[in-house]
């Protein structure tokens, strides 16, 4: 029997070092909020000439388009983010590159996100991710008979949380990651896989409570030696498809995949060493 609750002062240490690096990065440097949430405009346009990123920028700069990215894609394709642009705007550009660099453009995509709703859109993030922790925290009280169980869970998934924020702003800051639509699917699905090992974990422990009247933390840690093969061998399955996609993704998926990375290694990471110290504490302050 592995005796992790041994160290659970050294599992706080880790977590709140790891939560305090990521969150004074995000204060000091802030994040890239996609134009999904803050309103703007995406084009994506096709050059028949070979044109270079620094051109179509000194195009932009002469129109005077506030650019939030612009990146190169395959073919001679750009793709541009920009502050909120108007129809006139965006065919006076297209012309402009037409003309500077005598070359035909095709526009693939041209897409306006306004203000209000990107706001409105923050909003139901907001709200969608609160009702989803009170339904879980519902649910793991209800199924576990005891509150406690629930609250453990919910502690983890707030661990979750704030490690992936954390830890994004620092990709935000250095590799200028944005948090847009594909970021609070990351981390939704974070949530929902750290509840997922965290129900493994405490159904076993409530299966030995039913058995044998030894003290939780003997059962925490006879429920995490059986448990621990099972779930590293099932997250190894998952970071084996998104280490490569975050290496050699495109840059649609690139960020997206490693949110995901980030929050499977959290997730796998807070059952065991952040929800079950959280319930035996909590079970034996309750005595």
């Amino acid at each position: 029997m592995i005796n992790f609750l041994k160290y659970t002062k050294l599992y706080v240490c880790i977590s709140v070092l790891v939560i305090v690096v990521g969150w004074a990065s995000l204060f000091t440097n802030g994040v890239n909020v996609s134009i999904d949430f803050t309103g703007g405009s995406v084009m994506q346009y096709q050059s028949q000439k070979p044109l270079t990123q620094a051109q179509v920028e000194a195009v932009l700069q002469k129109e005077k388009v506030s650019v939030v990215s612009l990146s190169k894609e395959s073919n001679n394709t750009f793709l541009i983010k920009t502050r909120l642009v108007t129809d006139q705007q965006e065919r006076a550009l297209r012309e402009a590159l037409k003309k500077e660099y005598s070359s035909s453009i095709q526009q693939l995509k041209y897409e306006t996100v306004g203000p209000t709703l990107g706001n409105e859109m923050m909003k139901k993030t907001f709200v969608a991710s609160l009702i989803a922790v009170l339904i879980i925290l519902a649910y793991l009280t209800f199924a576990f008979k005891k509150f406690n169980y629930g609250v453990a869970a919910v502690v983890a998934m707030m661990h979750d949380l704030l490690v992936l924020v954390g830890t994004y702003s620092l990709l935000s800051y250095y590799l200028r990651a944005e948090i847009d639509t594909l970021f609070v699917t990351a981390v939704l699905t974070t949530l929902s896989f750290s509840v997922h090992d965290t129900i493994v974990l405490f159904d076993k422990i409530r299966e030995y409570r039913k058995q044998s009247t030894l003290p939780l933390s003997t059962m925490a840690n006879k429920a995490f030696t059986e448990t621990v093969v099972r779930s590293i061998n099932n997250s190894l399955t998952i970071l084996l498809m998104l280490v490569p996609l975050t290496l050699f993704g495109g840059q649609s998926i690139q960020f997206f995949s490693a949110a995901l990375l980030i929050g499977t290694v959290t997730g796998m990471y807070s059952s065991p060493f952040v929800a079950v110290p959280v319930l035996v504490w909590l079970e034996k302050r309750k005595k």
